[in-house]
C-alpha cells in the first residue's frame, strides 16, 4: 500500500498543489473578510485536490507517448510501468468525481461552474499540440482557483477574484515559460509548441518577465479594490522579491537551476503571499 501511494504521489506530483491551493484559500478569505470557516475550508481543499489531481492525471495520460521519448520524463510512473494505464484512468475518474462532489457541497453556482472548470483544466494538456500560447492556458487553469474560493463563500463572481485570477494566470504562464525552456530541442523534434520554441529562449524569458511584472500590478489593483492594508502590501513586495530571485536563477545559457526556480521559488511565493494576506485580514479586518 505504501508503495502504491508513493507511485500515485509521484504520478501527480502532489506537492505541486501548493501552487494553486493557497490562491484558492486567498479567494475564499478575501470573500469572507477572514477565515471562511472549517466546513468551507474543508470542501475547498477537497475540490482543489480533486481538480488538480484530475488535471495532472490527464496530462500524464495524454503525454504518455511524448514522455516516453523525452529523456527528462522517461522515469515517470506511466512510462516506467510502475503505474498501469487503466489505474491512471480510474484515478482520473475518481479525482474528477471528488472535484464535482466537493463543489456541489459548497453551493449551486460552484457546482455548475465545476463543469466548465473541468473542461479547462483537462483541455490545457492538449494545447501544446497546436499553439505556442499553451502557457496562457495553463495560467487559466490555475487562475480558476481564486475565483472558485470566492464563489465557495459568496456564491457570486465579482471583480476582485477575476483580477486575482488574471494575476495567477500571468504568474503561472510566466513560470511555465521558464520551465519550457528545458524542452526547446525536444519540442522542435516532435512538433510540440511553446513560446521558447517559437521566439527563442532569450525572447521567451523577456515575455516571462513582462508577465510577472503584470502580476505585481494586478495584485496592487486587487489590494486597492479590497481595501487591504500593510501586510497585504508586504505580501506583494515578497512576491516581487521571489520573482526577482526566480529570474536570477535562470539564464539563456544556463538552465541548470530551472527546477529550483520552478518548484522552490513558486511554492514559497504562493504560501508566503497567502499567509501575509491572512494576517492582514486578521489584524486589519
Amino acid at each position: 500500500m505504501s508503495s502504491r501511494l508513493h507511485t500515485l504521489y509521484e504520478f501527480i506530483k502532489f506537492e505541486h498543489t501548493l501552487f494553486a491551493l493557497p490562491f484558492a484559500f486567498l479567494g475564499a478569505a478575501l470573500a469572507a473578510g477572514g477565515w471562511p470557516g472549517a466546513r468551507t475550508t474543508a470542501w475547498v481543499t477537497l475540490a482543489m485536490v480533486g481538480a488538480r489531481s484530475t488535471a495532472m492525471a490527464f496530462n500524464r495520460i495524454a503525454d504518455l507517448h511524448y514522455d516516453a521519448l523525452n529523456p527528462r520524463t522517461v522515469n515517470r510512473p506511466l512510462v516506467s510501468g510502475t503505474l498501469s494505464l487503466p489505474s491512471a484512468w480510474f484515478f482520473l475518474a475518481a479525482s474528477a468525481l471528488l472535484f464535482i462532489a466537493s463543489a456541489a457541497m459548497l453551493n449551486r453556482l460552484a457546482f455548475w461552474l465545476s463543469w466548465p472548470a473541468l473542461v479547462i483544466v483537462l483541455g490545457y494538456s492538449l494545447t501544446k499540440r497546436f499553439t505556442s500560447t499553451t502557457h496562457l492556458f495553463l495560467g487559466l487553469a490555475l487562475g480558476i482557483a481564486p475565483v472558485g474560493g470566492w464563489v465557495a463563500v459568496r456564491g457570486t463572481i465579482d471583480m476582485a477574484p477575476l483580477l486575482l485570477a488574471l494575476a495567477v494566470l500571468c504568474w503561472t504562464a510566466g513560470f511555465d515559460i521558464i520551465y519550457a525552456c528545458q524542452d526547446v530541442r525536444f519540442d522542435e523534434k516532435v512538433g510540440l509548441h511553446s513560446l521558447p520554441r517559437r521566439l527563442g529562449i532569450v525572447s521567451a524569458l523577456r515575455v516571462s518577465t513582462a508577465l510577472h511584472m503584470a502580476m505585481i500590478g494586478l495584485l496592487v489593483w486587487v489590494g486597492v479594490l479590497c481595501g487591504r492594508s500593510l501586510l497585504f502590501a508586504a505580501g506583494i513586495v515578497l512576491v516581487g522579491i521571489i520573482l526577482w530571485i526566480e529570474h536570477s536563477l535562470v539564464r539563456p545559457d544556463d538552465l541548470s537551476r530551472v527546477n529550483a526556480a520552478f518548484f522552490t521559488a513558486n511554492g514559497w511565493l504562493s504560501v508566503g503571499f497567502f499567509v501575509l494576506t491572512a494576517l492582514d485580514l486578521a489584524i486589519y479586518p
